[in-house]
């Protein structure tokens, strides 16, 4: 699924990110320029996460984000899928490249229903 965003005026720019299936997330592990985001608390991060994947609470991103490289892949994922929706919106307004894994860590994990 690939959501678009069109902004009116005389500035207008076209931001997209892609939402891509958890069984997907698995070829972008460890890839050079790919920067895997666990949008969870600090706490269920600790409790398990994808290999390679970086920690920033979703209630944290908008003051951790000057961290994140303008040239990476943002693959972003949280628990079920609902606040990295969010956090892809919220970011791709500052032009960053991202992916939105489907489902969250239950789904890559197997156990969502």
């Amino acid at each position: 699924m690939l959501y678009i965003a069109i902004l009116k005026g005389s500035d207008s720019i076209r931001m997209s990110f892609e939402t891509i299936k958890a069984r997907d997330v698995i070829n972008y592990i460890g890839r050079p320029n790919v920067l895997i985001i666990d949008l969870r608390s600090h706490e269920d991060y600790m409790k398990g996460h994808i290999p390679s994947a970086i920690n920033i609470p979703y209630e944290n991103l908008e003051n951790e984000r000057h961290k994140i490289k303008r040239n990476a892949l943002l693959i972003l994922y949280c628990d079920r899928g609902h606040i990295s929706l969010m956090a892809a919106r919220d970011l791709m307004k500052y032009g960053y490249q991202i992916k939105n894994m489907h489902g969250g860590f239950q789904a890559f994990y197997g156990r969502q229903m």
